[in-house]
C-alpha cells in the first residue's frame, strides 16, 4: 500500500517541485559548476604552458633570473592548490586560488614585458608558438570567467525571487559568492599580451 501511495505521489511531487522552481535551481546550479569547470580547464592549460615557456626563454634571458624565479614559484603555488567546481562554496580556498592565479598573471606580465628587450627571441619559432598559445589561453580564460560570472548572477537572481526563494530556503540553497565579480571588467576584456619590440628597441641592441 505504501509503495502504491509513493508511486501515485511521485508525479504530483514532480509537478510541485517544478512549479516552485526546484528544477530551475538545479539547472542553474549545474550551469554554474559547468562554467567554472571550463574556466579551470583553461587555468590548467596556462599552468602547463608556463614551464615550457620558461625553459624556452631561459637560454636568452640570462640576466633576468629574479623574474624567472618569480614565474617558477608562482607556477608552483598554483599547482599546489587543488580545486574543483565543488569547492565554490569554500571562500578560504577560493581566496587562495585567486591570490595564486593573480600572482602568476603578474609574474607572466613582467616576463613578457622584459622579453621585449631580447630581439633574439623573435626569431625563435618555439618561443613564438608558446607566446601564441599563451595569448589564446589568456583570451579563453577571460571568456570562461565571464561566462561563470553571468551564470552565478542568473543563479543568485533566481533564488532571490518568489516563489523560488522559498524553495531555496527549504532545500538549503544559498546565494553564491561571484568569484572575480569585483574585477569583472578586467576579466571580460582581452588581455594585452605583446611580443613585439617597441620602435627603435632593435636598433639599440
Amino acid at each position: 500500500m505504501k509503495r502504491l501511495f509513493m508511486l501515485l505521489m511521485a508525479p504530483v511531487l514532480a509537478v510541485l517541485l517544478s512549479g516552485c522552481g526546484y528544477n530551475e535551481i538545479q539547472r542553474l546550479d549545474e550551469q554554474v559548476k559547468a562554467a567554472w569547470s571550463q574556466a579551470l580547464n583553461q587555468y590548467e592549460r596556462r599552468a602547463d604552458l608556463v614551464p615550457k615557456l620558461v625553459a624556452s626563454v631561459n637560454a636568452y634571458m640570462v640576466n633576468e633570473r629574479s623574474i624567472m624565479t618569480e614565474v617558477a614559484e608562482a607556477r608552483a603555488q598554483v599547482g599546489s592548490i587543488r580545486i574543483t567546481a565543488d569547492d565554490l562554496n569554500d571562500p578560504e580556498l577560493m581566496a587562495r586560488f585567486e591570490q595564486a592565479q593573480g600572482r602568476l598573471s603578474s609574474a607572466l606580465s613582467r616576463l613578457l614585458a622584459v622579453s621585449e628587450n631580447y630581439p633574439q627571441l623573435k626569431s625563435d619559432t618555439l618561443v613564438r608558438d608558446l607566446m601564441t598559445q599563451l595569448e589564446g589561453t589568456e583570451n579563453r580564460i577571460a571568456t570562461e570567467r565571464g561566462r561563470y560570472v553571468q551564470a552565478v548572477q542568473a543563479y543568485n537572481q533566481t533564488i532571490r525571487q518568489f516563489p523560488t526563494l522559498i524553495t531555496a530556503k527549504i532545500f538549503g540553497y544559498d546565494t553564491m559568492a561571484n568569484y572575480g565579480v569585483e574585477r569583472q571588467t578586467e576579466i571580460m576584456r582581452n588581455p594585452d599580451v605583446k611580443f613585439d619590440l617597441p620602435a627603435g628597441a632593435a636598433a639599440q641592441q
